[in-house]
C-alpha cells in the first residue's frame, strides 16, 4: 500500500461513525503515520489526529479514503478541483490524485506527535 498510513485504525471505525462502531461521526482518533510518504513534515512512527468535521481547505492535511484504499495526503486545490498530494519530493512514484469531490475525504490532521518527544509535537489548525 502506498499510503503513509495503514487501515487497521480506520478501517476498525468507520469515519461516518456508523451504528455499528460506537463512535460519533465527530469524534477525533489517532493513527500512527508508516512510511515516509508524507515526509519531511510527517516521519515514520509520529501519530496524528483526525478530526471528522474539520473544515476543509487548500494545503490542509487529510486522511481521505479512494479506490477503497485509506490515505493521508495534502488537499490541494488545482484550478476548480482539488486532488491529494504526497510530500516527499523523492517519492516520484506517487502522483498526485485528482478528486471529483471532496466526498472522499473522511477527516483533517489537527495535530501530530512523536512519541516520546512532547516539546516536537505540532498542532494544524
Amino acid at each position: 500500500m502506498s499510503c503513509a498510513c495503514k487501515t487497521p485504525a480506520p478501517a476498525a471505525r468507520t469515519p461516518e461513525g456508523s451504528d455499528d462502531d460506537g463512535c460519533s461521526g465527530g469524534e477525533s482518533f489517532a493513527l500512527r503515520v508508516l512510511g515516509d510518504d508524507m515526509a519531511p513534515e510527517f516521519n515514520d512512527g509520529e501519530i496524528i489526529i483526525i478530526e471528522p468535521d474539520g473544515d476543509l481547505k487548500d494545503g490542509c492535511f487529510v486522511l481521505a479514503q479512494v479506490g477503497g484504499e485509506w490515505t493521508f495526503r495534502q488537499l490541494c486545490q488545482r484550478g476548480e478541483g482539488w486532488a491529494l498530494h504526497a510530500l516527499n519530493p523523492a517519492r516520484t512514484d506517487l502522483p498526485d490524485t485528482p478528486l471529483a469531490d471532496l466526498s472522499a475525504v473522511h477527516g483533517l490532521v489537527i495535530q501530530k506527535s512523536v512519541p516520546g518527544r512532547r516539546k516536537l509535537s505540532k498542532f494544524y489548525l
